[in-house]
């Protein structure tokens, strides 16, 4: 496990912070979007794209790449921030959010976007779909490819799938999760959104996880809960994952649904919200208050 500089954790924080003002202009400009969703899983997808994952904005494709799965598809817009800063395609192309022949839909698509693994949209996939990446990783010849790696971590490559809470209510969720512990699929990585809000209303109140730790360890699965908001644990519960060989590892983050914003915090009428304009000149400026907490 690498120590993570206080400048890193800095730096990915503000990120995750400037990427919540890109999902508010994606929204507003369309007047369509999810935002709570997108909200709670920035320093998650900030901490892979910009640290952790082993990829290459120039060669989408590299065999040997890490996957990532965003299986709650709803939340792309913050994948889109992501990918579009970390070099996959212009930040200007944000703005076609949505919009009728761009890549950038409301619901990920591998087939238009650059950066992104797998169709998403039906909830529930994720794991099984992660699942099958990572069996067909871990058989694939252990022969290195013949194209230069961008980064010095040794393996074939590795698969992340970022779930949403309310989508765990999915038997095919746990389908998955019991073929990952049977293959003992030590190169997948699960992370958890826990912000126990969903789109009608709070996710105890539809369908009770709890005790949702047991669940997945039960399930054969390294567990690890960490505070999904706060970058230098992430960064660390991440690397401790790579080093669980013999069984898949969930990441059960605390989030906030909407965090970032104080009036769409907790609040499941922003899972799918627009915001008009003098509420978005509000989360704005909080946002832009924080952001000036992290400037170097």
């Amino acid at each position: 496990m690498h120590a993570h500089s206080q400048a890193l954790v800095g730096e990915l924080t503000r990120k995750a912070l400037e990427f919540r003002i890109d999902v508010l202009n994606m929204v507003l400009t369309n007047e369509s979007g999810h935002i709570g969703g997108s909200f709670s899983v920035a320093e998650i997808l900030t901490s892979l794209f910009f640290h952790h994952l082993r990829i290459d904005p120039d060669n989408p494709k590299w065999p040997d790449r890490d996957r990532l799965v965003l299986s709650k598809g709803h939340a792309c817009p913050m994948l889109y921030a992501n990918l579009a800063h970390r070099g996959f395609f212009d930040p200007a192309e944000l703005t076609t959010f949505r919009s009728f022949d761009s890549r950038l839909q409301g619901a990920p698509d591998s087939n238009k976007t650059p950066g992104v693994e797998v169709p998403a949209g039906p909830l529930g996939h994720g794991i099984a779909i992660g699942a099958g990446m990572a069996l067909a990783l871990k058989q694939r010849s252990s022969k290195p490819s013949s194209q230069s790696a961008p980064s010095s971590r040794a393996s074939a490559g590795r698969v992340y799938v970022v779930l949403g809470d309310g989508e765990i209510a999915a038997g095919v969720i746990w389908e998955g999760a019991l073929a990952a512990a049977k293959y003992r699929l030590g190169n997948l990585t699960a992370v958890l959104d826990y912000n126990g809000i969903q789109q009608t209303g709070a996710t105890a109140d539809r369908l009770p996880l709890e005790p949702i730790a047991d669940k997945w360890r039960a399930f054969g699965w390294h567990v690890v809960e960490v505070h999904g908001h706060n970058v230098a644990e992430i960064l660390d519960t991440l690397d401790r994952c790579d080093e669980v060989h013999a069984q898949p590892s969930i990441i059960i983050a605390r989030t906030v649904k909407g965090k970032g914003v104080s009036f769409m915090e907790y609040d499941h009428r922003w899972h799918g919200k627009s915001p008009n304009d003098e509420e978005y000149s509000a989360a704005v400026a909080e946002l832009e208050k924080e952001i000036a907490k992290w400037q170097n």
